[in-house]
This record gives C-alpha cells, sequence and structure tokens, in this order.
C-alpha cells in the first residue's frame, strides 16, 4: 500500500491529500530525536557503571577462562553435531536417545559448577536491571499519552 493510499483509509477529516501531505520533520523534531539518541546513550553508558554489569563482566571473563568449563561447552557442540548426524542423517533413535543422556550429564556438570551458576545469575540480574529500565520508559510515555489523549483534539491542518 502507498503513501497516499494509507492517508485516504483514515475516517478522521474529510480533505484530499497531496503529495505534499508527505510528512515532514523541521530541524527542532531531528534536534529532538538526536537529543533522545544521545540521551539513552548517555543511559547506556550509566548503566554499564552499574554493580550488576560490572559483576556479569567478571563471571564471564572467568568463564571463558575455566578451561574445565570451556571443556564441557566444547563437548556439549560436539555431542549436538552427533545428535544431529543420528537423527538426521542415521536415523538411529537408540543413538539419539544415548547421546541425549551424555548431554544432559554434562549439562549438569556445568550447571553445578559454581562459576557457571554466578554466571547465569548475573545475566539473570542484568537482565532484570534492562527490563526495570525499559518498563519504566514505557510507563512513564504510557502515562504522557494518557495525558495528551486527554486534551481536546484539534482539528487536522489543512493540506494546501
Amino acid at each position: 500500500m502507498s503513501l497516499t493510499a494509507h492517508a485516504h483509509d483514515h475516517d478522521h477529516h474529510d480533505h484530499e491529500h497531496g503529495d505534499s501531505c508527505v510528512p515532514s520533520f523541521d530541524s527542532i523534531d531531528l534536534v529532538v530525536r538526536e537529543d533522545i539518541i544521545a540521551r539513552a546513550k548517555e543511559l547506556a553508558d550509566l548503566i554499564a557503571t552499574t554493580e550488576e554489569v560490572e559483576l556479569y563482566q567478571k563471571s564471564e571473563k572467568v568463564i571463558q577462562s575455566h578451561k574445565r568449563v570451556q571443556d564441557l561447552i566444547v563437548l556439549i557442540k560436539k555431542k549436538q553435531k552427533e545428535l544431529v548426524a543420528f537423527q538426521n542423517t542415521f536415523n538411529n533413535p537408540k543413538m539419539v536417545e544415548k547421546i541425549e543422556a551424555e548431554i544432559s550429564v554434562i549439562q549438569d556438570e556445568l550447571d553445578t559448577m559454581p562459576v557457571v551458576q554466578q554466571f547465569q545469575q548475573s545475566q539473570v540480574d542484568v537482565n532484570y536491571l534492562l527490563q526495570n529500565v525499559i518498563s519504566v520508559i514505557r510507563d512513564s510515555v504510557a502515562e504522557k499519552l494518557d495525558v495528551e489523549a486527554a486534551k481536546p483534539a484539534e482539528d487536522p491542518e489543512e493540506c494546501d
């Protein structure tokens, strides 16, 4: 659907749109948008300095340099490739079941390692922080929209 066809689908006013009715933004609108992006980057920088993010980064480095953890991850990836081969190429359900059990044992070992548990918790904590920030922004914008919606509507501008 073209932009002008889309504009004609709205019933909220009764004048025709010409090609000149395409939305345009003046420099003030663009400055506001640049300001929003700049502030979002400032917020990202601020979030990056939180205790949650710092703990995540430390935990990630520990995981990446932990030989046993890395060996287990490599082994799981190898077993997953074997699993796919036995599922798709060889169509061997008994081997699939055996390899799934082996992967489960390896995954259990990984999941019970304190360094892995700390890393996983740090992921949860950072995600929770980010979800809270998103919720505050969403709720604040929704509140502003509700306030704007309560104001009397102005007549639409005419396109010349």
